[in-house]
């Protein structure tokens, strides 16, 4: 049963977190989105045949900030999102991301997050991005 509540206690801090996606795309703060651990890195992978390109924790904050200051006014959209609980300190998000701005699709990856509960707080672990367009 434990499971259950922290599943529900987990999803309701991810929305949270999707919902600062939006207030930093239209705001430019993103302080609220600097959840990683020290050890966190994000792998993009762009084509099939391609290597991943891959952040650490420092590179990938900085390249989130100018992301988000360059699409000043776009939505980040998570569709079709998929929580599952490896345990209670451990989360996978899957979902689709789609950026959108003026009408237009910017952007749409598939996008997989490993969260680590350490400390009294969920914090991304790692991440996995793949262009689907």
């Amino acid at each position: 049963m434990e499971s259950n509540n922290q599943l529900e206690k987990f999803t309701i801090m991810h929305d949270q977190f999707t919902r600062n996606w939006n207030e930093a795309m239209n705001s430019g703060e993103t302080c609220t989105l600097e959840r990683m651990t020290e050890n966190y890195y994000v792998a993009f992978f762009r084509g099939v045949h391609d290597q991943p390109t891959m952040f650490q924790r420092e590179e990938a904050v900085s390249g989130m900030k100018q992301s988000v200051h360059q699409l000043l006014g776009a939505k980040k959209k998570f569709e079709n999102r998929v929580i599952r609980l490896r345990d209670d300190g451990n989360a996978v998000v899957f979902y689709e991301q789609v950026i959108e701005k003026e009408g237009k699709t910017l952007a749409r990856l598939f996008t997989i997050e490993n969260w680590l509960y350490t400390n009294g707080r969920w914090m991304i672990a790692r991440e996995i991005e793949e262009a689907v367009s």
